[in-house]
């Protein structure tokens, strides 16, 4: 009687186990990208579907097959306007693929970033390492570029940036995990690496838009602090440890151009306590390459432009900033680290008191100038 009892219990559990609640690939639509804008009170999704088909074959996929297709909805909340979407799709959609995340102008002013982001990292089958992005261009457009000949989608400069950081370093990459990080630690601002389309590459039969980084957007737990976007942004670039490549352009004393490669940035911020408000000293180490010699030119004279032109860009991003109460160097989160007590004297809601005066000094030191061969003379002699 038992044994039989048990065979009936066991059987059916035998038999029903395995993969018998697992989907298959062919039947899930895959979520690369996602865009979302904010307009009359309203959220506006944008859901950029990969097709592994056309993309995980080669690196160039074929040029008649569509490697990704973008759908669009609205809702009162972000998850309603996600839901409405799925009125529209064939398959059921697999957010494990989930890669970047791209947010407009509107978004941040209206502090609508925070429910985007718990929408996201809430879900069981999204990760943190999803890359932010902010622009003011149309989100849509941001999701439908295509990369330059062609390549797939999955190797884009949004859904793989740290790949182009590599080789100039203008503006940092960030992704969600450290989005949250940046905006719960003392000071209370992220930055945002702004996008905008840009149509300078051309094939035969057109003009190709891409994706261009020319900027940041500053944002807090209250909306959008502010941008500092362009030249006004270059300075950044020599505040930061992560820093692996970067460029400086000077004019020489014979009234020649040059420009120098920048390498291994070492950052280094030391507060200045006394009275009053706390003043902050910078040293910067970096290692200089040049390639291209125009004229006679010396070390010193190099190292004398490259030393002057960091720390006048330095400073264009720090006045830059001060305009839009930005703390862009993160001098509160220094303080913090290093003298709380003192922090705690002269923070207000997690920021101090920054002033044109903050930073005491400014010391740039080069470990290394070398120009990629024997001489600094040009190959060719006038």
């Amino acid at each position: 009687m038992n044994r039989k009892f048990w065979v009936i219990i066991l059987l059916p559990l035998v038999l029903l186990s395995g993969c018998w609640d697992v989907d298959e690939p062919e039947r899930m639509l895959y979520i690369h990208g996602m865009g979302v804008d904010y307009k009359d009170g309203k959220y506006e999704v944008y859901a950029q579907i990969i097709s592994f088909a056309n993309t995980a074959k080669s690196e160039m996929p074929p040029s008649d097959l569509p490697q990704a297709e973008v759908g669009y909805e609205t809702g009162e909340t972000i998850d309603e306007a996600i839901h409405n979407l799925y009125h529209s799709m064939d398959e059921k959609v697999y957010w494990g693929h989930l890669s970047y995340l791209v947010v407009s102008e509107e978004v941040l002013k209206n502090t609508k970033l925070s429910p985007i982001i718990d929408t996201f990292i809430r879900f069981r089958e999204t990760r943190y390492k999803i890359w932010v992005y902010a622009t003011k261009d149309s989100v849509e457009e941001v999701l439908l570029v295509k990369p330059v000949l062609n390549k797939t989608v999955s190797l884009s400069k949004l859904s793989d940036p740290e790949n182009s950081f590599k080789q100039e370093s203008y503006v940092e990459p960030i992704d969600i995990r450290r989005l949250i990080i940046d905006m719960n630690e003392p000071g209370y601002e992220a930055k945002i690496p702004v996008v905008t389309l840009i149509d300078n590459w051309k094939s035969s039969k057109e003009t190709i838009n891409s994706i261009s980084v020319n900027g940041v957007a500053v944002v807090t737990p209250k909306g959008l602090q502010g941008e500092i976007l362009d030249d006004k942004a270059r300075g950044l670039q020599w505040m930061s440890n992560d820093t692996k490549r970067g460029q400086l352009t000077f004019k020489l004393s014979n009234g020649e151009y040059i420009s120098a490669i920048i390498e291994k940035v070492n950052r280094k911020i030391k507060p200045v306590l006394g009275t009053g408000d706390a003043r902050f000293d910078i040293n910067v180490n970096m290692t200089v390459y040049v390639s291209v010699i125009v004229g006679e030119v010396s070390y010193q004279e190099i190292r004398k432009h490259v030393i002057e032109e960091a720390e006048k860009e330095i400073m264009k991003t720090y006045e830059e900033a001060l305009k839009k109460d930005i703390d862009i160097y993160g001098f509160s989160n220094v303080l913090y680290r290093e003298n709380v007590k003192v922090w705690k004297e002269q923070h207000t809601d997690g920021k101090i008191n920054l002033t044109e005066s903050s930073i005491r000094n400014i010391t740039i030191q080069l470990d290394k100038i070398a120009s990629d061969r024997k001489s600094i003379k040009p190959t060719i002699e006038e």
